[in-house]
């Protein structure tokens, strides 16, 4: 792979479910990366009007791809639909609700160009730039998840939720992803790790929301997150 300057090779994959505040942003500081060549955004059935701006958008980006689910399934089936559309050497996960910078894709990608890593979590537990504070037992339970996460899989992993999770095209489209809601980051550790590939860390931003904000995550997730660490980690 060539630095990212010169050629670019990331795909950007970005799930949506009711972002039309946030999504014309977002979508234009994905795109100003040099490192992108294409994003791909997932409409998973949203209710509002995301799925009218992002048809607007793609009229004037020739690197814009959107596909729309006719039913909501939740984040993990919006990203098993993106990967599988992935054509660049590397694959990059984006949420759409501007918590996390894409000015740090370079950063994220460097361990793989440099033949470094396969894959690469974006971590907001080991520095890097501003953090919002928030919520307290969010930032416990996520804590307690990845401990238990890496007990099973036997990594040292400080932020297993992350959003930011940067793969090898050929790694990423070698798994299959079962689970179609948020318990999709602990099954992708455990299956991640099961490949025996090169994983890496590193510090981002974090500019975190509210639930009055739109933030989804809730405390039902967490208890998925717990079955699916056991589910997937223990899985032989």
């Amino acid at each position: 792979m060539n630095a990212s300057g010169s050629n670019p090779c990331v795909t950007v994959v970005m799930p949506v479910f009711n972002e039309e505040a946030t999504i014309d942003a977002i979508v234009r500081r994905v795109l100003v990366q040099n490192c992108v060549r294409e994003l791909i955004v997932v409409d998973d059935c949203s209710q509002d009007r995301s799925w009218q701006r992002l048809t607007a958008l793609t009229k004037d980006e020739p690197r814009m791809r959107v596909v729309r689910h006719d039913v909501n399934r939740g984040k993990g089936a919006a990203l098993r639909t993106g990967f599988a559309l992935v054509t660049s050497d590397i694959a990059l996960v984006q949420d759409a609700d501007q918590e996390y910078d894409p000015a740090e894709y370079d950063r994220l990608i460097a361990p793989i160009l440099a033949d470094q890593a396969d894959v690469v979590f974006g971590t907001r537990f080991l520095g890097g730039g501003p953090h919002r504070v928030l919520y307290y037992w969010h930032y416990l339970g996520n804590r307690i998840l990845t401990t238990l996460s890496n007990m099973i899989t036997n990594i040292n992993l400080t932020d297993m939720e992350t959003c930011h999770k940067v793969f090898r095209r050929d790694i990423i489209q070698r798994i299959t992803i079962e689970e179609n809601r948020f318990g999709f980051e602990p099954e992708i550790v455990a299956k991640v790790v099961r490949l025996r590939v090169r994983i890496y860390e590193v510090p981002i931003s974090y500019y975190g929301r509210t639930y009055e904000e739109g933030k989804k995550i809730g405390w039902k997730d967490g208890f998925r997150a717990f079955w699916c660490i056991l589910k997937y980690g223990l899985r032989r």
